[in-house]
Formats: C-alpha cells, structure tokens, sequence
C-alpha cells in the first residue's frame, strides 16, 4: 500500500472497527440481554486494530476509546461516564496491556517479514552478479580476440577475414548492449522510489512495435500472431512490457532447441490481458523451471567456453516488470513439447504508481 495513504486506513480501520464492535455489543447487551460478553467484544476489537494497523498509536488510542464506551454504554450508571469505579480502571489496565502485547507482537513480525524480504534482495542481487559474470565473459573474450586479431595480424589477413572478425565484434556489442539495457532495467525496478507510470496503450501498436524491435535482430524469424479482433486498451508502460515481449521471444530464439513454430497469443479473461508466448523447443529443464523467474539458474555441464547466453537476466527483468505492474508471470513445459510462457495485466489500472 502506499506510505502516503496507510495513515488514512489505519485511521478508517480503527473508527469503524469500533463502531461495528459498539454496535454489536449494544445489540448483544439490548436484544440478548448478555452482558457478560462485552468487555471481551471490545477486546477483541482492540486486538485487532493493534494487529491490522501500524504502530502503537491506533492500538492505545482503540483502547482508551473502548474503556470510555464500556464506561458510558454499559456499566451501571448507564449513558454517564462514571470512573469511580474500580472496575472501570482494571478494564482500562486490561485494554491497555493487549494493546501493547498485540502492537509489539506484530511490529517485530513485520520487521521479521522485512528482514527477511531484505535477505532475499541481497540473495537476488548475489545470484544477479555471479550470472553477469559468467555471461559476459564469452562475448568479451570474443571481442577482444578478435580485435587484437585484427590489430596484430592485419596484414596477414584477408579483406574477407577481417569482415567475419569484425562482424563478430558487432554481434557481440550487440548482445552486451542489450545485456546492460535488462541490467539497468532490474536495477529500475527494484529501486523501491521506482514509480511505474501507466498509460492506455492500443494492443495492436504494442505488438507491431514488438515486431519491428525484434525483427531487426532476427529478421529470418516468423512469429504467428493471435490477437483479439476487438479494440483493446491495457493501462501499462509501453516501453517496459514491449521489453518484456521481446525478451521472452528471443530467448525462445536463442534457446529453444529444434523450435519450428512462435506464437505470440493475446486473449482477454476476467478482465485481464493474458500474454502468451508459445514454442515448439526443446523445453526448459524441470530443476530450472522453479527457479527461472530469480535471475540466476545453474548452468549444469556447460564448458567454460560456452555460448553466450542471458536467458536468467533477461527472464528476471520480465517478472520485475510485470510484478511492478501488479500482473503476474509464470511458464510451464506443453505436453506435446516446448513451453510457454505467460503473465497478465489488470485492463482497469488501480493506480498510476507502484
């Protein structure tokens, strides 16, 4: 929730758990003529503002609010505040003392859940950088062999030769700019002042902007579009989930052993927009599939020589992006081969921030 409305809830959800607990205890205390059981009604109210709100504040404040209520509405003088009375004061000691206990217990929770939110972060950012390292490797060595290949043996190279290495060291700068732009784009993300701006954007527009960005770097490759006939509008940040596409996408191109066929599928469902982007391949490895989403898989067997590849890096963009846009991404192996990959977002934007 946003910091600037949580003081607004914690406020509602205290005025009107009171009020609801006061009413049905004055319909218990009138209609059942049960009296016994109100002191424990606005105990458990005061329990749970303490649990469902921040701090301490809400939480003393429901209970002395409580105290007043049972002193005016239900202990004899009925309607007249009366503290005189003993009773009063060991309700008001009581009140106080779940407050404490119930707003304690629940601030260390929350600082246990955000430690511990904090340790995945950093388990996260560790597995992010022993992924980088490994990956940039290969392109780099390939560059730099083949511009002191060029620098050293120039002249006992042909034009041809010296094209092929140079043609090389393109590709790769290639590759390693669109590495750093998904690195930057999860260092965005994650920043927690990172706000997401959502805009209306037309489907049609996103996917022909998908197309014309991923058919420059493989332009060979057919993609079978499925896609609503009917307008559709999804409140998103074009730029970051046309990145999310692509993404998924060339790395069905780069890693998908044997695929024949790509689909890009759009459909629309409890108004929701449900991406999905379908191959043929080999599949993912059941050991990876739980973990592709966390920027970091073990590459098992691979040569230190291997190819280049940045399917972790690119795949942990697209859950920060989606997560951001409150959607949700997931994948999963076809029964008659290949996988898919899926993730949706809300066509009503609740918020133009995350």
């Amino acid at each position: 929730m946003n910091k600037n409305r949580r003081p607004i809830y914690n406020i509602l959800f205290t005025v009107i758990t009171l009020v609801v607990f006061f009413g049905i205890s004055l319909w218990i205390s009138e209609v059942l003529e049960v009296r016994s059981l109100i002191h424990a009604m606005f105990a458990l109210a005061v329990f749970l503002i303490s649990l469902y709100t921040n701090g301490y504040i809400y939480g003393i404040v429901a209970s002395l609010l409580s105290v007043m209520a049972l002193n005016y509405a239900f202990i004899f003088p009925y309607f007249k505040f009366n503290f005189s009375i003993p009773e009063n004061l060991v309700s008001a000691i009581i009140m106080l003392i779940i407050t404490i206990m119930s707003s304690t217990l629940t601030t260390k929770i929350r600082q246990q859940d955000m430690f511990r939110a904090e340790g995945e972060k950093e388990k996260m950012r560790a597995n992010l950088l022993r992924a980088v390292s490994h990956d940039l490797r290969t392109p780099l060595t390939t560059i730099y062999g083949s511009s002191s290949a060029i620098v050293e043996k120039y002249d006992a190279l042909s034009k041809e030769q010296i094209i092929q290495l140079a043609d090389g060291i393109r590709e790769d700068s290639q590759w390693l700019v669109g590495m750093v732009e998904n690195l930057l784009t999860v260092t965005r993300i994650d920043n927690v002042k990172m706000k997401i701006v959502k805009s209306p954007v037309v489907l049609e527009e996103l996917i022909d902007s998908v197309l014309i960005r991923f058919r420059k770097c493989y332009p060979n490759q057919e993609i079978e579009i499925n896609i609503p006939d009917d307008f559709v509008m999804i409140p998103m940040d074009a730029t970051l989930i046309e990145q999310v596409v692509v993404n998924i996408l060339e790395n069905a191109v780069q890693h998908a052993v044997g695929m024949t066929r790509l689909i890009l599928k759009v459909y629309i469902f409890d108004n929701k927009a449900f991406f999905e982007i379908i191959d043929d391949g080999c599949g993912i490895d059941k050991e990876r599939l739980d973990n592709i989403f966390t920027g970091y898989f073990e590459k098992k067997d691979a040569p230190a020589d291997c190819h280049k590849s940045s399917m972790g890096i690119g795949l942990s963009v697209c859950a920060s992006i989606i997560r951001a846009h409150e959607g949700s991404i997931m994948v999963e192996n076809n029964p008659q081969g290949g996988c898919c990959f899926r993730f949706f977002l809300n066509l009503e934007d609740e918020g133009n921030e995350q």
